[in-house]
């Protein structure tokens, strides 16, 4: 019985590391946004064994704990911020050295999207990030110290108290159309990010050729947006396997857009590294 403990303790060790092991030898993608991320099978872990650098999660507030889901009735209590992401992203650099992908330099965003209840909401997240000091980037001030993952706001963002705070383990999602965060009128200490929804600022649908006015205008804003520092990312662009959603992330990578939007993690691996 004894000998059987021992060797069932042995298997576990290596198939444990080399779990591990297969996890961390992905290739990290720069561009690679898993967009509800918690929808996939294995939130977070599907996400970065395909190579993803940025994960998106819709959190509520509810009975004091940060829930994950799209929709109130998707909500369970054991679906909770921490446990779906934060716990395993804090093991995850543990084992890596400070880093989520094993010898690797990429940088990996943690986008939280407020769904409702911004102020609260956040108030709540505030607290909890800060039980995970040396996991996220910092803003101390005026000064951002980088973490393994950085904090992003999304969704029902707080501006003015977030703005208001000296110490923060979180930064703010601004919005393109918005003149106050694109740019170099913006601080990126503040905005590091910048998003919105593609259809509100383009016609073009992946059909045909690209219009030159408006590959024109993704070129001034991601311009605009890296002059300041910040990242650009949009969401709602076509997200079905074909021709169209190949045209679209060509001139998404093209622009130098930084993160590239999709559910298809499979899909987006495949292009990104063929490429």
């Amino acid at each position: 019985m004894r000998v059987l403990t021992v060797v069932l303790s042995v298997f576990a060790l290596v198939f444990g590391a080399s779990t591990v092991a297969s996890a961390t030898q992905v290739r990290p993608l720069p561009q690679a946004h898993a967009h509800n991320d918690y929808e996939h099978a294995r939130p977070l872990f599907d996400a970065l064994d395909h190579g993803f650098t940025s994960v998106e999660a819709d959190i509520y507030l509810v009975d004091g704990q940060l829930l994950v889901g799209h929709d109130p009735e998707d909500l369970t209590p054991d679906r909770t911020l921490q446990s779906l992401y934060l716990d395993p992203l804090a093991r995850r650099v543990k084992v890596n050295h400070g880093k989520v992908y094993r010898g690797k330099p990429a940088a990996f965003q943690l986008l939280i999207d407020i769904k409702t209840n911004g102020v609260a909401a956040y108030t709540a997240l505030d607290k909890v990030l800060r039980q995970y000091p040396s996991l996220f980037t910092q803003y101390v001030n005026g000064f951002v110290l980088r973490g393994p993952v950085t904090a992003v706001i999304s969704g029902d963002r707080p501006r003015d108290l977030m703005a208001s705070q000296r110490h923060r383990l979180a930064f703010y999602d601004g919005r393109i159309a918005d003149p106050a965060d694109l740019g170099p009128g913006s601080d990126a200490r503040l905005t590091p990010l910048v998003s919105d929804n593609w259809t509100k600022l383009f016609t073009w649908t992946g059909a045909g050729e690209f219009p030159a006015a408006e590959r024109e205008r993704l070129t001034r804003i991601v311009s605009a947006a890296h002059q300041a520092g910040q990242r650009v990312r949009f969401w709602a662009t076509p997200d079905a396997p074909g021709a169209a959603r190949d045209a679209i992330w060509t001139e998404l990578r093209k622009a130098g857009v930084d993160h590239i939007n999709t559910d298809d993690l499979a899909g987006l691996q495949s292009f990104l590294t063929r490429r």
